[in-house]
């Protein structure tokens, strides 16, 4: 799935909260890159960093966590 699928799909889902857990969800079956779910939560507000400061935080920790609990991490996180 690329960008433009993505953003039409996020235009007809009513609710952010439901919007981030679609796209949690597109990464965790593979549909999506770390890197596009990182930019769209960053251009919906879903987190604070901009995408360079993500993947130097996500670098850093990756070989403390799964990718799972990385993207839980990250949902908890936009919730917070």
């Amino acid at each position: 799935m690329n960008r433009e699928e993505l953003n039409w799909l996020l235009q007809t889902i009513k609710g952010a909260a439901t919007a981030e857990r679609f796209v949690l969800a597109q990464y965790q079956r593979g549909r999506i890159s770390l890197e596009l779910m990182a930019e769209v939560a960053q251009e919906r507000g879903w987190i604070k960093c901009a995408p360079n400061q993500f993947f130097a935080r996500l670098t850093r920790d990756s070989n403390r966590y799964t990718s799972s609990e990385v993207a839980i991490g990250l949902t908890l996180g936009a919730v917070a």
